[in-house]
């Protein structure tokens, strides 16, 4: 799960990979020619395995398009029926269905303590916490976005989430941290 997750990441990020018969074999190779391979394997050992988990299963979500009040990846979703679901299918948690809710239910962190699979709020509709994303690492965060687009990453210092960002919180699993 763990490599098809990275793969499909890969794939987004980055689309001059030379094509051939295999293409799963000449990306895990690009990775590897690149010493990317050995640096999410750091990352994934240095966060929690259910964090871990959470962050790689939403990878698998990538290019499901956004659909307002959409709470799952056959009919599409919107931000947070996104997170809810990945921290239903993922974690077993289930939080909130607004991205408001979802924020006043979880313990405010600050940025620079940011986890992968803690949450990253924006306000992107004239209110503190109008959007929401699952962080990802290195400063990217995964989420639907808004109509006409799909599940996606982004880059949390783009100037346009820069400006809207609005806090950052951590989803408690039943006794521990998602991260430990």
């Amino acid at each position: 799960m763990f490599k098809r997750a990275l793969l499909i990441l890969c794939c987004v990020a980055s689309a001059h990979a030379a094509p051939s018969n295999n293409a799963a074999d000449d990306i895990e190779r690009y990775l590897a020619e690149r010493g990317i391979s050995a640096q999410l394997d750091q990352v994934r050992q240095s966060v929690g395995d259910t964090a871990s988990n959470l962050v790689f299963d939403a990878m698998g979500f990538l290019g499901v398009p956004y659909r307002r009040g959409g709470t799952n990846a056959n009919t599409g979703f919107d931000c947070s029926g996104f997170v809810r679901s990945m921290f239903e299918q993922s974690v077993g948690k289930v939080l909130p269905r607004r991205a408001s809710e979802q924020a006043a239910a979880t313990e405010k962190i600050d940025k620079q303590d940011l986890k992968p699979g803690d949450l990253v709020f924006f306000n992107t509709m004239r209110q503190t916490f109008s959007h929401v994303g699952i962080y990802v690492g290195d400063n990217k965060f995964i989420h639907s976005p808004k109509p006409g687009q799909q599940v996606r990453v982004d880059d949390m210092r783009q100037a346009y989430w820069e400006r809207r960002f609005t806090g950052a919180r951590r989803v408690e699993s039943k006794s521990e941290s998602l991260n430990n």
